[in-house]
Order: structure tokens, then sequence, then C-alpha cells
């Protein structure tokens, strides 16, 4: 019981600097993870978005945009309205203009419907005739109707063995604002899909285009978020249900939304030659890669120390609480043990003596007339013949043997497995190695006797019984004139 209280309050304090480390190193990192992780989102939302779009937008200008310039540019030209207003006499004549136009503007089709005949020119040749019941000319009429002065589709190119390309269909008036046809050019998708992957290749992020609707209508190679395709509405990705309904007019703007637990930033801007969306998407798992294996690297790190300093101070306070030990159970002066420590070793030694049935003896020492040689040589003098005695002791007796300093000038010596003849052989020379020793202290040779009490462990015999009865011996030699060895009766 007295030995669980240390180590409790061992363990306690060891606990209390394991929390006290753990709180500062955690808080210290947690801040400095937190600051730079605000900080790298603020750069992301004000910074690195904005300006990626931009410089999307400034590519779109030139790969996307620039057709719409060219649609238009055909339906203004005066050539084009004067030989529909002419009667459209020569065919070679637009099919020559439209071949030049593809050429010259690198477009993979460029084509001109006329309003009047129904003919649909293309820079190969007349390629059919519009009628209003074919499923494939809808988007003829559907242009004719609509309001706005042009429009962008994604439909076959029957000229092109029907490959997927993206239309811009625009219509075309006569001097007086009257609808005489609608004209146009067009870009593969797959052009424009690998235009989109060059893109989110240059800048890193995630490049795609949504339609007023809120319909995804261009994506890269790989699809949109979270491998969205063409056609699908944002109310069916995760993360961005409601984003439309944040975009009720064409306008631009940050946004942020979470897919399984990632964050992602949106950077919205609104096209309107195109009548899209363009959205830059990033998500923050890449941005902020490296602060958390800092972080992580940071909580290695207090892992290693803490555990240094846990080991050190838990090394250090067990040799402290080893060393407290061993000054509860030693004799500073003589290096013996003391009561404390005679009585942990003692009691072992007189139960192994029971169990074994072998022989247990007590030996009483007494210093004779040492308070005289105290007050004669003074207590220096006095110390130096109790560590003299000891060191004899220590050289007579055997290891096995438990010594002890009893108090003042009286020690004990417990010998196992020896008979009381042994003991009182032993007890002997120790008495003649005394009286025949010489100390020399200050210029003085001290000299000193003992007298020794023996008493042998009986049956059912406790420990203080043992030595009560090898003290009663002791006094017995003391009163017979000392420098003696007196047995207790067996």
């Amino acid at each position: 019981m007295p030995q669980s209280s240390p180590m409790k309050h061992q363990r306690s304090l060891i606990a209390v600097l394991l929390v006290l480390l753990s709180c500062g190193f955690l808080a210290t990192s947690l801040v400095s993870y937190y600051t730079a992780l605000n900080s790298i989102r603020d750069g992301i939302i004000n910074t690195e978005l904005p300006l990626t779009s931009d410089n999307v937008y400034s590519e779109i200008q030139k790969d996307l945009v620039r057709p719409i310039l060219i649609s238009s540019m055909i339906s203004r030209e005066t050539y084009v309205r004067d030989w529909v207003i002419a009667g459209e006499q020569d065919a070679e004549q637009i099919t020559r203009y439209l071949r030049e136009v593809q050429e010259h503007y690198d477009t993979v089709t460029s084509f001109f419907v006329s309003e009047k005949t129904h003919t649909y020119y293309q820079a190969k040749g007349i390629l059919k005739q519009i009628k209003h019941d074919d499923p494939r000319d809808a988007w003829y009429y559907r242009v004719r109707d609509m309001q706005a002065p042009y429009e962008i589709n994604v439909d076959v190119d029957m000229a092109n063995d029907d490959r997927m390309t993206v239309f811009i269909n625009y219509k075309v008036f006569d001097y007086e604002q009257r609808f005489i046809g609608t004209t146009g050019v067009g870009l593969t998708v797959d052009a424009v899909v690998k235009l989109i992957d060059t893109y989110q290749q240059r800048y890193n992020r995630s490049v795609f285009f949504v339609d007023t609707h809120g319909r995804l209508v261009l994506t890269g190679a790989g699809g949109g978020p979270m491998g969205a395709r063409v056609g699908q509405s944002l109310s069916e990705i995760e993360g961005l249900e409601e984003l439309l309904a944040k975009l009720p007019n064409p306008q631009s703007g940050d946004f942020e939304y979470q897919e399984h637990g990632r964050d992602h930033f949106l950077n919205v801007r609104f096209i309107p030659e195109l009548n899209w969306y363009l959205f830059v998407d990033k998500h923050e798992d890449g941005a902020v890669a490296g602060i958390r294996q800092s972080l992580y690297l940071n909580l290695l790190i207090w892992l290693v120390v803490t555990s240094t300093v846990i080991a050190l101070v838990s090394l250090v306070m067990a040799r402290y609480q080893r060393r407290i030990s061993a000054l509860a159970t030693t004799d500073l002066l003589t290096r013996l043990p003391n009561r404390r420590g005679f009585d942990l070793l003692a009691n072992q030694a007189v139960q192994e003596a029971r169990r074994t049935a072998n022989p247990l003896c007590a030996l009483m020492l007494d210093l004779d007339n040492f308070k005289l040689l105290n007050d004669s040589h003074g207590h220096m003098a006095g110390d130096e013949v109790l560590r003299h005695f000891a060191r004899t002791l220590q050289n007579t007796v055997r290891k096995s043997d438990i010594l002890c300093r009893w108090g003042g000038e009286e020690f004990i010596l417990l010998l196992k497995d020896t008979s009381p003849e042994q003991a009182r052989e032993l007890g002997e020379k120790i008495r003649q190695l005394t009286e025949q020793s010489s100390i020399h202290f200050n210029n003085a040779d001290l000299r000193i006797t003992t007298s020794l009490g023996l008493a042998k462990l009986h049956d059912a015999e406790s420990l203080e019984q043992l030595i009560t009865r090898a003290d009663r011996a002791l006094y017995r030699a003391k009163q017979s004139g000392r420098n003696r060895l007196c047995e207790e009766p067996l």
C-alpha cells in the first residue's frame, strides 16, 4: 500500500504533463493549420479562380466566341444579302464564298439556308432542300421563329458524315429587316472537348459550361463534376442542387459546395455571347494537400517529442523514486539497510525459513561505551567508528545474510541457514575483530568493543519475537561486563 501512492502520483504527474504538452502542441499546430487553410481558401476564392476564369474567358473568346463573330459577319455580309435578293441565280457563287470562309477561318463547316427556296447551301455545294416535316430540319424552323438573333446548337452535321458538331446558327435579314435565311459555321464537338481539356490541363481546374436552364452543355472528355455528362441538370449533381436557385438571372459570382465531404470552390461567369455560364471548379484537397502534410508532419513530430519527453520524465522519476526508496530503506552514515529496509528483507527470510525448515539466527550487536567515546572525541569520531564497524561486519558476513543498523550504535544481523553454533562462532569472530581493531582519527587511535545477543528462530515465532529475545540476550551481555556474547536459551 505505501508504494502504490507514489506510483499513483507519478502516473498522475505524467498524465498532466502529457495533457499539457498535447494541448499546447495541438493548439499551436491547429491554429497554424487553420490560418494557412483560411489563407489558401481566400487566395482560391479571391485570386486564383477569378484569374483562371479570366484566362479561360479570354481563351473562349478566341476559340468559341470567334465562330459566333464569324457567323455574325456572314449574316451581315452585303454580298450574301445581295445574292439572295437577286434571286439566288448562281449556286456556285455562294458555295465558293462559304468554302473560302471555312478554309480561311478553319471551321469544320459553313452554310446558308434560304427562306425563299429552302435550299441548304454548304461549302461543298447544295446539300438538300429543307422540309418542315423532316425531323432533321427542325433546327431551322426553331431558329426562324426564335427571338434571339442566333443560337448555339449541338447536332449532327449531314455534310460531314453526321459528325457531332457545335453549330452557331445566325439569322439573316435583308435591308428591310425581313428574315431571308439562316447562316453559320460549326466546330466538331471533339474539337470543343479538346479545347476544354486543354483549359483544364493548363489551369489545373475543372471547366464546364451550363446553359441558363441549368443543364450541362459542354464538358471535357472526363465529363463535368463527379463525371456528370452533357444534358444533365445541376439539380442531379451532388452539392449543386441548390446552385441554380442562386442564379435566377444571368450573373457571375463565387460559390462553394461539398461532395463526399470534399469542399469545392466555384467561380461562375455568364458569357452573353454564348448565353451560357462558365464554371471553373477547384476542389480543396489539391490546394491544401501541402499544409495537411505539414500538419501530419507536425503531429508526428509532436508524437515523437512528447514520447521522448514522457520517456525521459518517466526515467528520471523512476530513478528519483528508486533513490527515494533507497534513502527510505538505507542508513546514510553506514550505507547499511535501516530498520525499514531490514523489515522488508527479514520478513522474507523468516517465511523462507519456515517453508524450508532451515535454521535462522539473529545477532544483536551494540558498541560498548559509545556515548563515552562521543563525549571524549566528538561526534565526528563516533561517526567514523560506526562506519568502520559497519565495514568490518560487511567484510565478515555472507552476501545472503541480512545486516542492518538498528539505531544509534546498535546493529542486527540475521543469519540464514545458520545453526546457533555457527552463529556463536561468527559472533565471537566479530567480537574479536572489533576488540583488536584500531581506528585512526585526528591523530588518535580509537578502540572499542562490542556486546552481542544471540537467538534462534523458534517454530511459529514471529520476527518481532525473535528480535526481542536477541535483544534480551544482548542486555545480559551488557550486564555481564560487556565485550561478550550471550545466547538466549533455545
